[in-house]
């Protein structure tokens, strides 16, 4: 963790907890928190499809030593002391990408939650369930869920489409896009065989693909919307 390149979890788990609201964390301890929230975040990770910096490469939650104490905050009873070191990324996350994963913590926690109410839904007929608040709440909770789907969709739209300069300030990706595909080969590539050069190839060309789509859509849906306006004139 001397490294300062690396992100801590626990900058993902502050934007989350930001967004959101539940009481039940209120109830767990530290450590217990600290587990559901990386179980968050790691089921999170792969919903981020072209991240610029490996995402794949962190280090869980692990207990360092274990001690007991007996002191004020443990009423004088010796209770189990745990020290433990935190979940971090090996590599620098920007603030886009801290907010990408956040919100499919988000997605992901929801999930949990529409899966508990699945449980009691079980429990009831298909005509007693509807006439339970548990229904009205799984309604709700189905709609939050793909909101943030769509945000969080939306916000990697934007992280593909724009990159900071070495000052800072955010520039469209678009020249990249267009620009002829090449791979320079260097100790690492050389490395590789044909079928995992053709297949770094392929994962390119897809996320291109996808880009260069992005764009299309956005100035068709701008030429939509200014049509719309100049006929409302």
């Amino acid at each position: 963790m001397s490294n300062i390149q690396v992100t801590p979890f626990s900058k993902i788990y502050d934007s989350f907890l930001s967004k959101i609201t539940d009481d039940m964390y209120m109830e767990l301890t530290e450590l217990d928190t600290f587990h559901l929230l990386e179980e968050l975040l790691i089921s999170a990770i792969p919903k981020f499809e072209f991240p610029r910096v490996d995402i794949n490469d962190y280090e869980t939650t692990f207990i360092e030593d274990e001690d007991t104490y007996n002191g004020v905050e443990s009423d004088n009873v010796e209770v189990r002391a745990i020290i433990y070191s935190s979940g971090y990324f090996v590599n620098k996350l920007s603030q886009e990408e801290i907010n990408v994963l956040s919100t499919y913590m988000i997605v992901e926690w929801l999930g949990q939650q529409l899966a508990s109410v699945e449980n009691t839904r079980m429990k009831y007929s298909g005509s007693d369930f509807k006439f339970t608040s548990q229904a009205n709440h799984m309604q709700k909770l189905l709609a939050l869920k793909k909101d943030y789907e769509r945000e969080g969709f939306h916000l990697q739209r934007l992280y593909k489409r724009r990159k900071a300069d070495k000052s800072g300030i955010m520039r469209s990706t678009m020249g990249t896009i267009m620009e002829p595909i090449g791979y320079s080969f260097n100790a690492e590539t050389s490395l590789k065989t044909p079928t995992e050069l053709l297949e770094d190839v392929i994962e390119q060309v897809e996320e291109d693909t996808e880009e260069l789509q992005d764009y299309v859509e956005t100035a068709l849906s701008w030429g939509e919307f200014s049509s719309s306006r100049r006929g409302g004139l």
